[in-house]
């Protein structure tokens, strides 16, 4: 069926307008209630939230959809995305609920949907969501009605856990480290778990008032902690996004470095201490081809999924794989989290500077990338990727290519534009071939 409101990563759009209002989020938790209704236990959901200002309103509908049908409702005010997976996982919850639009400006919102195993919804779940959507839902009565209540001990369970991800003989003491949260989710767990390990942390983007999340900072605005780790003298920055489930890394020179080299050091890593499963690790068509180099040249395989973490997740799932990611800094490590989760990938990255002693700079490069250009082009209606004239260009861009270098263009699943992407070894052929690809993409929209 078609999809009306979920895209890659749950439901995302501007607050309070369009498809993602009130009444919408009402109708969400009234149908994700219902197909979660199995036996006869007393149903519970955990719903947590960034720090938007609109993270209130849909707060109180979602609370108001599932307390209709009958689940009770625990609230933990903003906590970040992968801990929300995790206690919906720990306290036998049905169903758990995100409300965050990631690294997206603060007048956007989403609704992102955990199973009662920490997973994300498989699109199945998410298209019979959304076929109970346009139903009429039966109404619990009387004290079938669900109740609602806050706990005060999310943040705490979450930084426990975060800091179980390293063994006992882990310590951060004599690290200085640069931790930007995105005036976001993570603005209190992830700097007091990285000080409790032993770190001097230099917290920054931990000072949220509902409108300046992602603003000027985190892993999508890097200048600020670029700047603050030069003039800190800090060994490293951690810069994290709105939810807290993607993680960019700035070395001590202040350059960034992104998912593909995190995941190169993690996935290295666990296949020299024998703990990577599967033979090599997941990541998606958009990861430089400079990865797939370097882990072949380790014995290792990359197996590439579309974008978008949850099918990073399905791919690691269905081959054993336990390490997985995204470019963009999604990084999915199923030995301690069901979800991407930047602080333990943080926590990672900060365990390997330990050990080798050596600095970001050289730790975190492990393969030089090869020439990779992406360009997005907006459109409004239709779907010009299946005009012809679109078509013959890409084909006449992976003819010239002839298995050198890559394509990849696609429609985003969470906005209308349509990204081009080329990557080969000569870099003013890959910058051709875009602009080629994205003026007939122009035209045709």
């Amino acid at each position: 069926m078609a999809r009306e409101f979920f895209g890659t990563d749950g439901i995302r759009g501007r607050a309070n307008a369009d498809k993602l209002t009130a009444a919408t989020a009402m109708k969400v938790g009234q149908a994700a209630g219902k197909h979660f209704l199995r036996g006869t236990h007393k149903h519970r959901v955990v719903i947590g939230k960034d720090t938007r200002l609109s993270g209130y309103m849909m707060e109180n509908a979602l609370t108001a959809g599932f307390t209709s049908v009958g689940m009770d409702v625990i609230l933990t005010g903003p906590l970040p995305t992968p801990a929300v997976a995790l206690l919906t996982r720990e306290m036998r919850a049905d169903i758990g609920v995100m409300i965050s639009a990631s690294h997206n400006a603060f007048p956007d919102n989403g609704i992102k949907l955990f199973g009662p195993d920490g997973f994300k919804l498989s699109d199945e779940d998410e298209e019979a969501i959304e076929a109970e959507m346009q139903r009429e839902q039966e109404l619990a009565q009387g004290d079938a009605i669900g109740r609602a209540r806050r706990i005060d001990d999310a943040r705490g369970r979450y930084i426990h856990a975060v800091k179980q991800s390293l063994p006992d003989e882990y310590r951060l003491d004599g690290l200085k480290i640069v931790v930007d949260c995105a005036h976001g989710a993570a603005y209190s767990v992830a700097p007091t778990a990285i000080w409790e390990l032993g770190a001097e942390v230099i917290a920054m983007g931990v000072a949220p008032n509902g409108l300046n999340i992602n603003d000027g900072v985190g892993s999508t605005k890097l200048d600020a902690i670029k700047a603050r780790v030069i003039e800190e003298g800090a060994d490293v920055g951690i810069a994290l996004d709105g939810d807290a489930d993607r993680l960019i890394v700035i070395d001590e020179k202040g350059q960034a470095v992104d998912g593909d080299q995190i995941m190169a050091l993690i996935g290295g890593r666990y296949a020299k201490l024998g703990l990577l499963k599967g033979g090599g690790l997941v990541a998606t068509v958009m990861s430089n081809l400079g990865l797939e180099r370097y882990l072949a040249g380790l014995g290792l395989d990359l197996v590439r999924a579309k974008v978008g973490d949850r099918y990073v997740l399905e791919k690691m799932k269905a081959g054993g794989y336990n390490v997985g990611g995204e470019q963009s800094g999604h990084m999915i490590l199923l030995d301690h989290a069901t979800t991407g989760d930047g602080t333990i990938a943080a926590l990672q990255v900060l365990a390997a500077l330990v050990r080798t002693g050596k600095p970001a700079s050289e730790l975190l490069h492990l393969f030089d990338p090869v020439p990779q250009l992406l360009k997005n082009v907006s459109y409004e209606d239709g779907n010009p990727l299946e005009a012809a004239s679109v078509k013959d260009s890409i084909a006449a861009a992976e003819s010239e290519l002839n298995g050198s270098g890559r394509l990849v263009i696609r429609k985003s699943g969470t906005e209308p534009l349509i990204r081009v992407m080329a990557e080969g070894d000569d870099e003013a052929q890959v910058e051709r071939l875009v602009d080629q690809i994205c003026q007939a993409v122009e035209d045709a929209a």
